[in-house]
């Protein structure tokens, strides 16, 4: 069982990182950095906020309301209502979004904890479809935690042309304390290569129920990126 699984892990890790990393995915590429580890029974509450600001392309603002699941020691589920708002347009909710998260080795099992983060997402007006797979690694070094997410994106539909891309995120943080965390972060996309500090913390309200929290910025490193990159995430677990 444990070859298998490593031969599984293997396979996956190799197919992803031979995916040239020259084209990147669409959108806001600032996003959540994922790591592999599913918690049973647990359910959770989660608002993420991505607001982007640029002098030439404008403001955009991106807002996901989540509900999600723990089924198993595996298994997770979390849908998601997606909203956008340009700058001259109030926010709408425009697509949603179905994702499976599959934490494939057990925590400590090897040298890196391996995961995988499955999204399918669907344009509320448009026949605009998007389908993509994470691998997530994840390893302690210390009070240093490093994570890295390599994900491959296909996006189809009526009114734009198939295409597949790939996307790296990748966080080092300092574990100083539960409730306050320091990191740093790199997000690379299409037209985005972006880096900056962010926080995590985690609050623990009574048995069984906690918050945390996530708030970063980010600045482009490129002419083509945007300038800078403010993400938000807040999720209540019970």
């Amino acid at each position: 069982m444990v070859k298998d699984t490593r031969s599984r892990v293997a396979r996956i890790a190799v197919g992803l990182m031979l995916v040239p990393l020259s084209a990147f995915a669409d959108g806001i590429v600032v996003d959540r950095i994922y790591d592999p580890y599913v918690q049973p029974l647990e359910t959770e509450l989660e608002l993420r906020s991505i607001l982007q600001s640029d002098d030439d392309l404008g403001d955009v603002q991106k807002h996901l309301f989540g509900i999600g699941r723990g089924w198993t020691d595996r298994w997770a589920t979390e849908f998601y209502a997606i909203g956008i708002k340009d700058e001259d347009e109030s926010i709408s909710v425009e697509a949603y979004e179905l994702e499976v998260k599959w934490q494939l080795t057990e925590q400590g099992e090897f040298a890196f904890d391996w995961g995988m983060v499955f999204e399918l997402e669907r344009e509320v007006q448009d026949s605009v479809w998007e389908l993509s797979g994470s691998l997530i690694a994840s390893r302690d070094f210390g009070r240093w935690s490093g994570i890295a997410n390599v994900g491959l994106i296909y996006e189809w539909g009526s009114g734009i042309q198939n295409e597949i891309e790939t996307a790296l995120h990748v966080q080092t943080r300092y574990r100083l304390k539960e409730t306050f965390e320091p990191a740093i972060e790199l997000h690379m996309g299409q037209d985005t290569v972006a880096l900056g500090p962010a926080i995590i913390g985690l609050g623990r309200l009574s048995p069984g129920k906690k918050i945390r929290w996530e708030a970063g910025i980010f600045f482009g490193l490129d002419n083509r990126s945007p300038d800078q990159t403010i993400k938000l995430n807040f999720e209540f677990e019970f």
